[in-house]
C-alpha cells in the first residue's frame, strides 16, 4: 500500500509540469501586409487602390497613424490622388469587398512616380531634404548621394542599430566622412507636404543636413 507522503512525491512533478504550461486565451495577432497604391476619398470613406492587383481597399485606422487627417491635408490642398506605401492586416467582408486596418505609414504623397518607382523593390532606405537639396539612396550595393550642383557619391556604408531606436548608416571612403542617422517618427517635407515615417539627419564631414526617409521595398520593417 502507498503511503500518503509517497503518493505525494508521485505527484508532485505532474503538478509541476502542470504549473509550467502557459495558458493564453489571447487568439495571435493578424498577419500584416504592406501595400502601395492611389488613395482616393468616396462617401466619406478613403479608398486604397493598389498597385499590387489592383485591389480597393477601404482604410481603416485605429487612430494610431494619423493617415486620415494626414491624407485630407493633402487632397485639400492638391485635389488629386494620392500616393500611399502601408502597412495592415486586411480583412475580408461578406459582400466581396475588403478593409485595411491600418498599422504603419510608410509614405503619403501628393506628388512623385508612385507606382512607377523603378527601383523601389531594390531600395533599402532613402533619405532627402532641402536648403540644400540632397537625395541619399541606401541599397544592398551601397550609398549614393545626390545634391544639387556636385557630382554623385557612390560609397560602401556600415549599417548599425542603436539602443536608442536609430539606425546609422556610415561610411569613410573617398577620403570622406559620411554618416546618416534616422528615426522613427513622423517626418513632413517642408516643400511638398509629403508625410514620411523616419526623420534623417546627414552628416557629411563638417555639413548637416535634415530631412525625411522611408524604408523600401527590400526592407522588411
Amino acid at each position: 500500500m502507498t503511503s500518503p507522503r509517497a503518493l505525494l512525491l508521485i505527484l508532485l512533478p505532474l503538478f509541476a509540469g502542470c504549473q509550467s504550461l502557459s495558458w493564453n486565451d489571447e487568439p495571435p495577432a493578424p498577419p500584416t501586409e504592406r501595400l502601395q497604391g492611389e488613395i482616393t476619398q468616396a462617401d466619406g470613406k478613403l479608398l486604397l487602390h493598389t498597385c499590387q492587383g489592383r485591389r480597393s481597399l477601404e482604410l481603416l485606422d485605429a487612430g494610431s497613424t494619423g493617415l486620415p487627417d494626414d491624407a485630407q491635408a493633402l487632397l485639400a490642398d492638391g485635389g488629386q490622388p494620392l500616393f500611399a506605401d502601408v502597412r495592415g492586416s486586411l480583412i475580408s467582408r461578406p459582400d466581396g469587398t475588403g478593409q485595411l486596418q491600418l498599422s504603419q505609414v510608410y509614405r503619403l504623397q501628393g506628388e512623385g512616380p508612385g507606382c512607377s518607382a523603378p527601383d523601389f523593390k531594390q531600395l533599402m532606405l532613402r533619405a532627402g531634404g532641402h536648403e540644400p537639396d540632397w537625395d541619399l539612396r541606401v541599397t544592398s550595393q551601397g550609398m549614393l548621394l545626390e545634391r544639387l550642383g556636385q557630382p554623385p557619391l557612390a560609397v560602401p556604408y556600415l549599417e548599425e542599430q542603436l539602443p536608442s531606436g536609430q539606425t546609422s548608416f556610415s561610411s569613410e571612403a573617398n577620403n570622406q566622412r559620411l554618416n546618416l542617422w534616422v528615426a522613427p517618427q513622423r517626418c513632413v517635407d517642408t516643400a511638398t507636404g509629403t508625410v514620411s515615417h523616419l526623420t534623417a539627419e546627414l552628416r557629411l564631414d563638417d555639413q548637416t543636413l535634415r530631412g525625411c526617409a522611408y524604408y523600401g521595398g527590400a526592407r522588411n520593417d
